[in-house]
């Protein structure tokens, strides 16, 4: 009888202490809820190994100095911003899986981030399925308008297109060498440029394509086919889209071989003052690249960058180079779009960003377009002995055309965000649809 009286005395002492360790765990995980929703995540997402490590690692460190920046402002929506940072290590598919970590896992509210096209092919399913917003800021081939991605690199029209054209009025180039890596971007590029260059009369034997894979090395062979291919008695220039480390060992067979820009002018597209940094660049002087930013660029904003750059790396020979200007905009414009709304809700902010405006380093306001580019002016720069670029050719601000106008598929496609709310429009059959979404 004592046993069972015990007992019974002693369930509610049991439920009370049960409903005290109930509370207490609820009360540390609404703890760490509110801690979590202190903060407003930003996710990089960035080769920090393998063959594209050389280009993007410095994406990754400037969007650290963006978001430590804005923390010191006072954060955003009052709350702190956490950058979360992954390796997708220059692995295509990884880049997918990576994506939908920081968007599912870490909650992150924005990304930033994939350099090559093939890698931001490669997340597009999981940003429209998942529903969040990329920022990708490196030159691209066009053909594509996503209402997730915002575009702050270069469409073809605001560097190929203008680079052909300047190499022709300047160069009096006659004859082209279109070399590029093995993937989408040049392969499409070209594929625009030679369009280009056959509606203005170059017929197809003055036109020599060559890809090889990403990492290539043993540049011997290319190199000579192309000083066969200029000795033809026309004047004969590179049209590179040659991405990644590969730059590197391509470059120094140039110089090797002698292929001065007096001779056969190589203007690059995928290099820029962070490839040439681990280069000799005597070999390279003359050599055009075409961008739209450099770091020489004469203005107040650009010298207050190139300082903050260099005290946040805490090493005065770190370069800056035009994708990390693309992220400078594009974070810039995020960050006007969530305080616009009040909001990190990918829906609001996406109907937000078209008509944001954000101050370029090169002494304009660059303007986010229905279709998700950017306005940019067009710069073409000389390699100089310190690997630097000497401008030769500086445009006002270009709009970004999303579809080419030199391809047939294409040529009567718009994307428009704002009022048509698709990426593909047809201006003939006034239809959504065909190569975008």
């Amino acid at each position: 009888m004592l046993t069972s009286i015990r007992v019974v005395a002693e369930r509610p002492i049991a439920r009370r202490w049960l409903a005290a360790t109930a509370g207490l765990a609820l009360s540390l995980a609404a703890t760490v809820a509110a801690k979590a929703q202190e903060t407003i995540k930003v996710g990089i997402l960035h080769s920090l190994s393998g063959t594209m490590a050389i280009s993007e690692t410095t994406l990754k460190d400037v969007m650290l100095m963006l978001i430590d920046e804005q923390n010191k402002k006072g954060g955003l929506l009052g709350k702190k911003l956490e950058a979360v940072v992954v390796d997708p290590a220059s692995n295509w598919p990884l880049f997918a899986e990576k994506a939908r970590e920081l968007i599912s896992k870490n909650k992150v509210a924005v990304v930033f981030g994939c350099w090559t096209s093939v890698s931001r092919k490669s997340v597009l399913p999981v940003f429209k399925e998942l529903n969040s917003i990329l920022f990708y800021p490196v030159q691209y081939e066009g053909e594509e308008s996503e209402r997730n991605v915002f575009y702050t690199g270069a469409a073809p029209n605001q560097q190929a297109i203008p680079a052909v054209d300047y190499l022709a009025k300047e160069e009096k180039i006659q004859r082209w060498v279109l070399a590029g890596t093995d993937y989408v971007y040049p392969r499409t590029t070209n594929k625009i440029i030679e369009a280009y260059l056959k509606s203005k009369g170059v017929k197809q034997e003055d036109i020599m394509i060559n890809y090889t894979p990403f990492g290539h090395s043993d540049w011997q062979t290319i190199v000579s086919d192309i000083k066969k291919f200029g000795s033809a008695g026309k004047k004969t220039a590179v049209v590179s889209t040659i991405n990644g480390d590969a730059n590197v060992p391509f470059y120094k067979e140039l110089g090797n071989q002698g292929v001065s820009a007096k001779n056969i002018p190589v203007v690059a597209f995928s290099v820029g003052e962070e490839e040439l940094a681990g280069i000799d660049t005597k070999p390279l002087l003359g050599h055009l690249a075409a961008w739209n930013y450099f770091q020489s660029v004469k203005d107040k904003s650009n010298d207050e960058f190139i300082v903050k750059w260099k005290a946040f790396t805490k090493n005065p020979k770190r370069v800056t180079n035009d994708p990390m200007e693309a992220h400078v905009i594009g974070f810039a414009m995020w960050v006007k779009a969530v305080e616009k709304v009040k909001s990190t809700d990918p829906d609001k902010v996406i109907d937000a960003l078209p008509g944001i405006e954000a101050a370029n380093l090169t002494g304009g306001i660059s303007k986010m377009l229905p279709n998700h580019h950017i306005t940019k002016p067009v710069l073409i720069g000389e390699v100089r002995g310190d690997g630097q670029f000497d401008v030769v050719s500086k445009t006002g601000l270009v709009a970004g055309d999303a579809w080419s106008k030199e391809l047939p598929g294409s040529k009567d496609l718009i994307g428009d965000w704002v009022t048509l709310k698709c990426g593909n429009y047809n201006t003939k059959t006034k239809k959504c649809g065909g190569q975008g979404s």
